[in-house]
């Protein structure tokens, strides 16, 4: 469409609200405005519109805004029972530092409704100084209006999401796939950390089937919304529309976790049990490396690395490591210290309390880089086993994370 034959329909825009679905009640608890104009052969999109830098700014913000201005008219009344996320083009809110986007939300909207209003924003495609446009942003929200941060990927800054502290993350369901983070998803569970600490909700947008919105539900998304739930509507539907089905779905979802995690909790036991089992019989310890020796070779189905630490995180035996399918002795790794890791302290206090051995978390092996799980027990009241597992046996028994 014509940017001329578009300001001159500017009046026929159509406002349509997509139902945002929350995890935790199985209602609609919010809208997403979407702006089109509809001619003959297309739809035509205003929010992308109002990206298009083939057209000057001012012109574009003035449609923005205008989309802005309908979609609140349309809502005002359905504002006191459900929330509102409308777009927010970065650059365009830059052109007056928000005055003009501040004025447009006051005017509007009653200031005891404002907490209901969500601007969207993809930070990915802002092009000034993240230091400049936090400075509108956090004035806005000084009047309990919130923001989403969206388009949340492998490629978002992380010094953007803390900055501007939104209240949802939204990204493509799509993102959540193994190819689009990496083979480590080091960035993701980031992510999902920094939401937990700032208390951040993931929402997952673009959900079409069953199997999409479980795996959003099982990565830690609160909100949800796509063609599988409702598409966008110029009404405002019942809340509890869909509680009935969403809740059945969520409870086969429970259902399935449930049975997944019975499993790897009967790995984790059963890994528990045969290093438990070998240690008793064999009683290794810093001073007799031929038992620590003897032990690697008992574990050597899963293990890639076996020592000892004391409780200060001072190694006191060598690593004994399966190299080329043989155990070597490293002489060189006595003396390492390695309380500096996160949580060694409190690992070793832990064992210290409880004769039971602990499975950390997945992370990354310094030397070898390989994914990996470490399995700690204590030895007596100054001594700590550390088998470190290999991926091949996490994946092969379903227990990487």
């Amino acid at each position: 469409m014509d940017v001329l034959d578009l300001l001159d329909q500017l009046d026929q825009i159509e406002i349509l609200f997509e139902p945002i679905f929350s995890a935790d009640e199985h209602v609609i608890v919010a809208y997403e405005v979407i702006g089109q104009l509809n001619n003959d052969t297309h739809n035509f999109n205003i929010v992308e519109f109002t990206y298009d830098e083939t057209v000057p700014a001012d012109i574009r913000a003035e449609v923005e805004q205008i989309l802005i201005k309908k979609a609140i008219e349309l809502a005002t009344d359905a504002l006191k029972e459900t929330n509102l996320y409308i777009p927010c083009n970065p650059n365009l809110l830059m052109l007056d530092f928000g005055e003009a986007y501040f004025k447009t939300l006051t005017d509007l909207v009653e200031e005891s409704l404002l907490p209901h209003i969500y601007l969207q924003i993809p930070m990915q495609k802002f092009k000034g100084d993240i230091n400049q446009f936090r400075h509108p942003i956090y004035y806005i929200k000084t009047y309990g209006v919130k923001t989403v941060m969206a388009d949340i990927g492998p490629d978002s800054k992380l010094d953007q999401i803390l900055l501007l502290e939104p209240s949802v993350l939204k990204m493509e369901v799509s993102g959540l796939d193994y190819d689009a983070w990496g083979t480590q998803n080091h960035m993701f569970t980031t992510i999902q950390s920094i939401a937990v600490k700032m208390g951040a909700a993931f929402m997952f947008d673009n959900i079409k089937t069953s199997y999409e919105l479980h795996y959003a539900w099982k990565n830690g998304a609160r909100y949800f919304k796509g063609a599988y739930l409702e598409k966008p509507s110029n009404q405002f539907l019942n809340r509890d529309i869909l509680k009935t089905r969403f809740r059945s779905e969520c409870q086969q979802f429970i259902s399935t976790e449930k049975k997944i995690l019975a499993l790897k909790y009967e790995e984790i036991n059963n890994l528990q049990k045969h290093i438990t089992t070998m240690v008793k019989q064999i009683s290794p310890t810093s001073l007799n490396i031929e038992s620590l020796y003897e032990l690697a070779e008992k574990l050597e189905n899963y293990a890639f690395r076996l020592y000892i630490c004391n409780d200060e995180g001072f190694q006191i035996s060598p690593n004994i490591v399966r190299l080329n399918n043989e155990w070597n002795i490293e002489e060189q790794a006595i003396g390492k210290n390695w309380s500096w890791r996160p949580y060694f302290l409190l690992n070793i206090i832990k064992l210290q309390n409880h004769a039971k051995g602990d499975l950390s978390t997945i992370y990354s092996d310094i030397q070898t880089g390989e994914l990996t799980r470490t399995y700690s027990m204590a030895l007596n009241e100054h001594e700590f086993l550390f088998v470190d597992i290999t991926y091949s046996y996490l994946m092969q028994h379903n227990i990487v994370n």
